[in-house]
């Protein structure tokens, strides 16, 4: 989650062709771990997410807004670019990179409240990606680090995906040699994650136009 990409992003909009997509957007909004830095585009868990959500029958579109090496400031600093894809939902994976450079607390918490708030002023459905930090941190900063995000959750109402890389965090078999980023498998196990989250509000939205 560390390595820096100083190009601007690019969106990977899976099952695009030259006929115009209606579909609802969801952009997945992220780092590397959303960007699928190590791994193909076809195995990043947006596009994954994708076909997952097509053979669902769900008519929406995923767009693969991670960055590599991003912090919650950088993500600040990139909604203007998320929003100008006009999405109905974000998915928002941010934070790793700031735990990893034992950032500030506070500060972390604060561009995560900006970018809620910010998404949330133009309408947009926003999940929350709770992430987590090896121990070697020191307890009290990786506790107080894994706290913002059901913090964050509970106060903007926002549906929480726990921990973005559960089952997934500490296996050799599912991580590329860093041990921080997943391999195409990993990345399948995060989809199914997203999915219990992002199911129902999905069928919420079907039942309820």
């Amino acid at each position: 989650m560390f390595v820096f990409v100083l190009l601007y992003p690019t969106a990977v909009m899976a099952g695009s062709s030259s006929t115009p997509d209606t579909r609802s957007r969801i952009v997945a909004f992220g780092d590397s771990l959303t960007a699928g830095l190590g791994v193909s585009v076809d195995e990043s868990y947006p596009v994954q997410l994708q076909r997952r959500l097509d053979t669902l029958h769900y008519r929406y579109r995923v767009i693969n807004a991670g960055v590599s090496g991003d912090t919650t400031a950088g993500g600040l600093r990139r909604i203007p670019w998320v929003l100008n894809s006009k999405p109905e939902l974000v998915i928002l994976e941010l934070g790793g990179n700031d735990g990893l450079r034992g950032l500030s607390l506070d500060q972390t918490k604060s561009n995560l409240s900006q970018i809620i708030q910010r998404l949330q002023q133009a309408g947009v459905i926003v999940i929350l990606a709770g992430m987590k930090l090896p121990p070697n941190y020191g307890q009290e900063y990786t506790m107080g680090f894994e706290a913002i995000y059901p913090a964050l959750a509970k106060q903007y109402h926002l549906p929480l995906i726990p921990f973005f890389l559960e089952g997934v965090a500490a296996s050799t078999t599912l991580n590329q040699v860093d041990g921080i980023h997943p391999t195409k498998e990993g990345y399948g196990i995060i989809v199914e994650q997203v999915l219990k989250t992002l199911s129902p509000l999905l069928d919420q939205r079907a039942a309820n136009p």
